[in-house]
């Protein structure tokens, strides 16, 4: 069953986010410390006290309710979601899926423009957001596509496209796999290509370049990834009950994977970190790291790329043709890992470039109908 969701957060748990902050008790700072120790406290203040004084989550909240909401349950599980649809006859149905640490949020800038030519299906990743917290072992990348493919199915789209970055781009290519007959199509904005010793193709210097970046994340693994991936539940006790320690662990990702020339408003990031904040899906949502499989089914479907030049890393297509069907490939000169927030414009045309482009190689027919009260 798939009911309406009205975003409706109680007045106590805003009231109890404010005296948490109030009564932070901040770590010292060495003098002249730079990002090189962590998070600067400067701008910590700064950005708590106006999540605490300034920012206003009741404004968010109304606007936010003018999208339509729904839930549905799936193996157990609630899933929350936005549906947008088009009023293009015949427009074809997109999922689309954020990553960590985003959320559907990320995707507010898209809706218009994309809403021109396709229904919309944004939903929450299970452990985050309004889906909630999950409760069992096993809901890794492979389990979300498949129950993304039940969540189309109940919504009554029988072929669709599907978009995402981060771990959204992973469970994008998981929904190729597992619903191959109903994908037409996978756009990601994020597709690590790594090295492939003897592989025999001539590579670029600037190939080679992103590369060796690769190599160098892969030797010194980032310590949020470590945390999350070896222990999700320890990292969430210290996350779940400290607001300052979720501010800080979700706006340092904002600031070091962001295109300086396109940054995310800090009003859009305290809305994000308060939505992991106000539903305590932090130790959920590290979870995912922990439980996403390391190789999943190759995906049949085409699948078109949008590079990022200041994403975390940057896909080599001759790597990523050895893998995939890469139908469209996109560099771009600005932008970074939270495209579609950063460059909205960009993104959406890309996206619907690569959709419009394998909709005249393989024309999409069948169900696009479902009840107009979903």
């Amino acid at each position: 069953m798939i009911k309406p969701f009205r975003i409706e957060i109680p007045q106590a748990a805003l009231d109890d986010l404010t005296d948490r902050l109030s009564r932070t008790r901040w770590p010292n700072e060495v003098a002249g410390a730079g990002w090189d120790y962590g998070f600067p406290l400067a701008r910590l203040k700064d950005l708590a006290a106006y999540w605490r004084t300034g920012y206003d989550w009741r404004e968010h909240e109304a606007q936010l309710n003018e999208l339509p909401h729904f839930t549905t349950e799936i193996e157990g599980q609630n899933i929350h979601f936005v549906h947008v649809r088009s009023s293009k006859p015949g427009a074809l149905p997109l999922i689309l899926t954020h990553g960590w640490p985003g959320s559907f949020l990320e995707f507010l800038d898209v809706i218009e423009p994309l809403s021109h030519d396709f229904h919309l299906v944004i939903p929450s990743i299970p452990g985050y957001g309004f889906s909630g917290p999950t409760h069992e072992r096993g809901w890794d990348i492979v389990r979300v596509a498949r129950a993304w493919a039940e969540l189309m199915r109940r919504l009554g789209y029988e072929r669709y496209g599907a978009q995402g970055g981060d771990f959204g781009a992973g469970i994008s290519l998981a929904l190729g796999a597992v619903a191959s007959e109903q994908v037409v199509g996978v756009h990601v904005n994020y597709l690590p290509t790594r090295p492939v010793p003897d592989a025999d193709i001539e590579l670029s210097a600037t190939d080679e370049a992103r590369l060796e970046k690769v190599r160098q994340l892969m030797a010194d693994r980032p310590p949020y990834q470590t945390l999350q991936a070896l222990t999700p539940q320890t990292i969430g006790y210290a996350l779940t009950d400290s607001p300052v320690g979720q501010l800080v662990w979700i706006a340092e990702r904002f600031a070091q994977w962001t295109d300086p020339r396109s940054p995310i408003s800090d009003e859009r990031m305290l809305t994000d970190i308060s939505l992991y904040w106000l539903t305590a899906t932090a130790a959920s949502s590290a979870r995912l790291h922990h439980d996403a499989p390391r190789r999943t089914e190759r995906c049949p479907a085409p699948v078109g790329v949008a590079v990022f030049p200041h994403d975390i890393t940057q896909s080599v297509r001759a790597l990523a043709e050895r893998l995939y069907d890469i139908r469209h490939w996109s560099e771009f000169d600005r932008g970074g890992h939270f495209a579609a927030m950063e460059v909205p414009e960009l993104l959406a045309e890309d996206v619907r470039t690569f959709f419009l482009t394998a909709l005249r190689a393989a024309p999409v027919t069948g169900g696009s109908s479902v009840a107009t009260s979903v």
